[in-house]
């Protein structure tokens, strides 16, 4: 007996081939190239173990900007000038602790390193009265070589 609602031509139930159609979520998918697992056909990274598996693609339209880094180095250093004239003349511990030891009484390290007025007075005073001949040898001692005046 035949319905009375015909919904249209029935499939042949004895047929022996069967074709399966892929359903619509199954066409925007691929597979992970690294673990298989099912991803979007424009997913870039897997979701599952999150590797990268395919490059990215720029569009043709887009190019990167050409970009020239120059490091040339034109500095120089303009104190260099000034700087003996911040630190003062160079001199030579060594020669200002012999002046001292030698003739200390009479200023004559105190000349050397262009002290004129205090080589005048330990001059007239005789080193200070060896106090400060002393003095200048202890602590010309601990001067580094050279030293700067």
């Amino acid at each position: 007996m035949e319905s009375i609602h015909d919904n249209g031509p029935r499939p042949d139930t004895n047929s022996t081939t069967t074709q399966a159609t892929p359903s619509a979520a199954e066409t925007n998918t691929k597979f992970c190239v690294h673990c298989g697992e099912k991803i979007a056909i424009d997913a870039v990274i897997c979701i599952k173990c999150g590797r990268q598996v395919e490059e990215l693609r720029r569009a043709a339209n887009t190019e990167q900007p050409n970009v020239v880094i120059n490091n040339t180095n034109t500095n120089s250093n303009v104190n260099s000038s000034t700087e003996a004239f911040i630190r003062g003349r160079q001199r030579s511990k060594w020669v200002a602790l012999l002046l001292c030891f030698f003739v200390g009484y009479l200023g004559v390290h105190k000349f050397y390193e262009g002290k004129v007025g205090l080589g005048i007075l330990y001059l007239f005073t005789l080193g200070l009265f060896g106090i400060g001949v002393f003095v200048d040898f202890i602590v010309l001692l601990f001067k580094p070589n050279p030293y700067f005046v």
